[in-house]
């Protein structure tokens, strides 16, 4: 952005300013003081590399506000000035992205980008391709626009065609240039795409500032940044040390005189020419490779010195570099064919095993909760984990004061890898796997062939508790007033004892509560009385059957037309249900026999509650009739209740697993073992949300 002779030159005007008493000419003054703060603030936030104290910067600063207060005329929007936002953020609203922003396909080790390159050399017509390999931040994405060289627009990535508009809350971001030198280049528009983050340095410092005022830590820089960007206050904004890296150019219209420059014909290019203009690009890391051997030495190469970056990565992004051969290769709904994300591996750390903790869950299983020293492992701090059950602790030989490797498995879910045996001292102790309930104390039994122990007393206070907080769940009876931290407050007090004293709570009781003013307790009462009408099969998902998820209670529904007709339903009756077999039979079998559940359910059905089928309301017939849909990933325009409820209005069935019965596998973001599977079964087609949005419209 600066050459040399620039900089000694901007450096030597700052001295000149801060001993300079008077303003002789107020529009000069006012123009060199910009220019010595946008220079300081490149040098400091893109560079890393201060030319001026704090005082000093402060200094300046101080004095370019005081005379645009004085001369309001001669304020510009790009003026280091207006950053700062006066007042709240009501409302963000949506906005249109000029073009969508996809999903990156993502691979997992050498095999999966040889297969990527193989596809992009079929679809380019090349033997060889030129790729640009750079890192895949982990933060929050964004889009800016700018026009005629000034910032118009940020916005966050929402849903990939639309997001919130952010525009006050990006211009407090310091690394990001209120204006910038598109029109040398002869660009009018452009659009383009990074990632908002927040460095190692600067998230200690603000988590040790928040202990320090008693406020809770924040969890890891990812979701530090991406909630910063939504701060109502923009001042906030300002002070959490946001940076932010463009990586790239979605899109852009040249000025009528201009054509296209030879910067902007390569990605690589681009990258230079944004970091030429004074944004943090990645053109520093990137690099220009031709092959996929290269890409993957590379990659493997830049994992093992991730931690010496000063911002977290999960990855690698790997692009066709030239832009022409981009459109020619062309994009799915999903994401572009011209690009991929290399993902590393599970972050991994050692710890000590401190003691193990017994938990037991609605259907009575009984899961060892290990702790551990606390231990940051990809910028989250673990200091506990589920050990699965007893075979695994076996299997593992572990013992409570064990040196132990632990990982988040897809960065995100903590667990034990192994037991360091040979760093035992003597001091170590068995884990001893209690032979009754932590809770009720009644005797555990280990059905068999499993291998997790369960306290079959229906009326055991932990499972009890846990039956309520998953009935009233958004996927079952969605009441949503009534969280888990209401239904563990009512039943400690004695409000709440079982499923059915849901709908007979006392809220005359509850108003007396601290934080329960009339119009919570309105709502309460409204979220139960419309969830007396949910259809069948939530109420059968929400009894928490052993076995039974969403799939299998839609199943069920159908095949009733009362929810007691299950009573004298055979096992072979069951098995003969679509994607039922020998353990859901089971389960539900021994369910509809225990005269507990029978009473609970004549006592709901007295109480208002839906017991009839509503089978007739799902279509037999349609345009997806007689074929069978899956669901992995996370969707980012429907809700998967939504989803699978438009299979079924079109006649389609859900199945529960992926098998050669499978028609169509619908594959959202982070989808896992699923798709692996899928992909082995050549009959399955493979679909991403907006080719099953097209599908069923």
């Amino acid at each position: 952005m600066y050459n040399k002779e620039t900089e000694i030159k901007l450096a030597r005007l700052g001295k000149t300013l801060l001993s300079q008493a008077s303003d002789a000419d107020i529009t000069e003054t006012i123009a060199a003081l910009r220019d010595v703060i946008r220079h300081s603030d490149w040098r400091y936030y893109i560079q890393d590399d201060p030319v001026l104290s704090d005082q000093e910067y402060d200094q300046l600063f101080s004095r370019l506000k005081k005379l645009e207060a004085a001369h309001p005329e001669l304020v510009t929007p790009d003026s280091p000035t207006q950053r700062v936002a006066q007042g709240l953020t009501k409302v963000f609203p949506t906005v249109q992205h000029l073009v969508p922003m996809l999903s990156l396909e993502n691979s997992y080790d050498a095999d999966d980008l040889i297969d990527w390159d193989r596809k992009a050399r079929e679809a380019s017509g090349l033997e060889e391709l030129e790729y640009c390999i750079e890192p895949k931040f982990d933060g929050a994405s964004i889009s800016l626009i700018y026009e005629n060289d000034l910032l118009v627009r940020g916005a966050t990535r929402g849903d990939g065609l639309q997001g919130d508009e952010i525009t006050v809350n990006i211009r407090q971001i310091r690394s990001i240039p209120l204006s910038a030198g598109f029109s040398k280049y002869g660009i009018q528009q452009i659009e383009l795409r990074g990632e908002v983050l927040i460095n190692k340095t600067t998230f200690k410092k603000l988590n040790d500032q928040r202990i320090a005022e008693n406020l809770p830590p924040l969890a890891n820089p990812r979701n530090a940044a991406s909630g910063s960007l939504r701060i109502v206050d923009p001042n906030e904004v300002a002070k959490r040390g946001l940076e932010a890296f463009l990586y790239n150019m979605s899109y852009h219209t040249m000025l009528d005189d201009k054509e296209e420059p030879e910067a902007i014909r390569t990605h690589s290019n681009t990258l230079d020419m944004l970091w030429q203009l004074g944004f943090r690009s990645p053109a520093k890391e990137k690099k220009i490779v031709r092959g996929i051997q290269a890409v993957i030495d590379h990659c493997l190469k830049f994992e093992t010195e991730r931690d010496d970056l000063p911002y977290e990565i999960d990855g690698m992004v790997i692009k066709v570099n030239d832009y022409a051969l981009q459109d020619k290769m062309g994009m799915t709904t999903h994401h572009p064919r011209w690009a991929i994300a290399y993902k590393f591996k599970a972050r991994q750390a050692t710890s000590k095993l401190r003691s193990v903790e017994f938990q037991v869950g609605r259907t009575g299983s009984v899961s060892p909760v290990g702790k551990i020293d606390p231990v940051p492992i990809g910028g989250v701090m673990v200091g506990s984990m589920s050990l699965f059950n007893e075979d695994v602790i076996r299997e593992k030989d572990l013992k409570i004061g064990d040196t132990v490797l632990v990982e988040r498995a897809g960065d995100v879910i903590p667990y034990i890898v192994k037991s360091m045996a040979d760093l035992r001292d003597g001091s170590e102790k068995d884990i001893v796997f209690p032979a009754n309930c932590p809770v009720c104390n009644d005797a555990l039994f280990k059905p068999e062939g499993e291998s997790v122990w369960r306290c079959v007393n229906i009326n055991c206070e932990a499972q009890v508790v846990e039956r309520m907080i998953h009935f009233v769940s958004k996927d079952a009876m969605d009441i949503r007033s009534l969280g888990e931290s209401q239904v563990r407050k009512f039943y400690g007090l004695g409000l709440l004892k079982d499923v059915p004293g849901i709908y007979t709570l006392n809220f005359e009781e509850i108003a007396k509560l601290d934080g329960f003013g009339p119009k919570s307790i309105t709502n309460l009462q409204t979220a139960i009385d419309t969830s007396r009408t949910q259809p069948l099969h939530r109420l059968i998902f929400g009894l928490g059957i052993r076995y039974v998820g969403e799939t299998t209670a839609k199943t069920l529904a159908k095949a009733v037309d009362h929810l007691m007709d299950l009573v004298n339903f055979t096992e072979e009756q069951l098995l003969a249900l679509e994607d039922i077999g020998p353990k859901v039979a089971g389960s539900v079998k021994q369910f509809f026999a225990n005269a507990d559940n029978i009473h609970m359910l004549k006592e709901l059905e007295r109480l208002g509650l839906n017991l009839q089928s509503t089978k007739g309301s799902l279509s037999a017939e349609g345009t997806l009739s007689g074929q069978t849909f899956l669901f992995t990933g996370t969707l980012n325009k429907l809700k998967r209740s939504e989803a699978e409820a438009k299979v079924e209005e079109h006649g389609g069935k859900l199945l529960s697993g992926v098998s050669s019965k499978l028609n169509y596998l619908i594959v959202g973001e982070d989808a896992g073992s699923k798709l692996e599977k899928a992909k082995k079964i050549n009959t399955i087609k493979i679909l991403s949300e907006d080719e099953f949005i097209n599908m069923i419209s």
